[in-house]
Parts: structure tokens; sequence; C-alpha cells
């Protein structure tokens, strides 16, 4: 299998991760130390985190990540059998929301949040592809607290890619990567901060309830 682990010191906006079949772009600091802890605590405590609820197997399962969906009204997400309704959005989150919009030159409607206690929680092989996301928009992860490491495999060749995600940095995933291409966040036996992952996202079918 071939593998890659890249230089974060070397990548940025204007380079690409992936050598196939989508881009994926790196900036490791879209924020400083200072304003990466403001949002750390703000979030940690404004926001009503759950455990994920995922259906795998045809079995209820319950994650120990806890999980926070918010969104403008109408932004129902629907991911492993399980709907989320959207939490409004908070000054931090809108700060945030408008940094990166600027920065990726693209607006989104909605944030999935995952705040990962150690080293021990991480995320399984996926790909954001539900029929609710823009298939033709980014997604933008932001990264706040400990560092992890964050792998891609494609999907029907071997090739994989991975990079260690920092404080306060933004990887962008450009279409079609979704397509062709999974990616995990490796557990780590390493101590290792609690760290908040932000996916900002576009959705298309909003479900209004009333």
């Amino acid at each position: 299998m071939q593998s890659k682990l890249f230089d974060n010191s070397k990548a940025d906006l204007q380079i690409n991760l992936l050598p196939k079949d989508g881009q994926a772009h790196y900036l490791p600091a879209l924020f400083d130390e200072a304003q990466c802890a403001h949002f750390f605590n703000a979030l940690s405590v404004s926001l009503d985190w759950q455990a994920d609820q995922l259906i795998m197997f045809g079995q209820p399962i319950t994650t120990r990540r806890k999980v926070a969906w918010v969104g403008d009204p109408g932004c129902s997400y629907t991911y492993s059998g399980t709907q989320k309704f959207p939490q409004p959005w908070t000054p931090e989150l809108l700060l945030i929301k408008r940094k990166i919009e600027a920065t990726a030159g693209w607006e989104c409607n909605s944030c999935l949040l995952n705040f990962y206690a150690d080293g021990s929680e991480g995320m399984g092989w996926h790909s954001d592809d539900e029929k609710e996301l823009a298939s033709d928009a980014p997604i933008a992860s932001l990264s706040l607290g400990g560092v992890r490491k964050f792998a891609f495999r494609h999907k029907s060749e071997k090739i994989t890619r991975s990079l260690f995600l920092e404080n306060g940095s933004l990887l962008l995933m450009q279409a079609p990567t979704q397509q062709y291409w999974q990616h995990s966040l490796l557990k780590t036996k390493t101590e290792v901060a609690a760290r908040i992952n932000l996916t900002f996202r576009k959705i298309v079918h909003q479900a209004f309830v009333t």
C-alpha cells in the first residue's frame, strides 16, 4: 500500500494533498492559540453535546465521542441511520463560520462538531456523502485542541495519505473528494489533549419541521 505522511509546515491552501480524484488543502494556523483557547472553552459549555447514536449492522451503537449539530433552520441531517436537527448558531460559531467562508470563498449553512476527550476516541473510515449534502460544495474542517493524526484512503486503489491536524488548522476537502476517498481520525495510545473538530457543510435538502 502506498502511503505518505505530509509535512504540515509546507502545506497550504495552494497545495493539493491528494494525488488524484479530489482536492484536500491544509492551512496550519487559521486561528492563533489564544483564539483557539477562547473558542474551545466557549463551545465546550455553550452547545448541547450528546453521545452519538449510530446504526451499525442493524444494531444501535452509542459512541463515547460527543457530537453537536448546528445550522440554519430546516437543516436536518441524517447519517448512520440517525436524523439530527440543528441547534442555533452561537456567537463564537458565527465568527468562525465567517472566517472560514472568507478563506474558502464559499458559504455554508451547517456544522457538525465532534468532541474527542482523549486519544482513545476517534472516527472510523467513512465519506461525507449523505444525500442532504451539496455534492459540489467543499467540507471545511477546523481543529481546536489536541493534535491528532488524520488519514485518507482511496476507495478503489491502494493509496493512502495522512497528516497531523494542528490546533487552529483548517482542512478544506473539495469535490469530488468524498466520491473517491474515505477519511478517518486515527486513535492513539499517546497522551493527547481533548479536541473539538468542526466540519462546516452545505445542506441542500432542508426538512422544515413545525
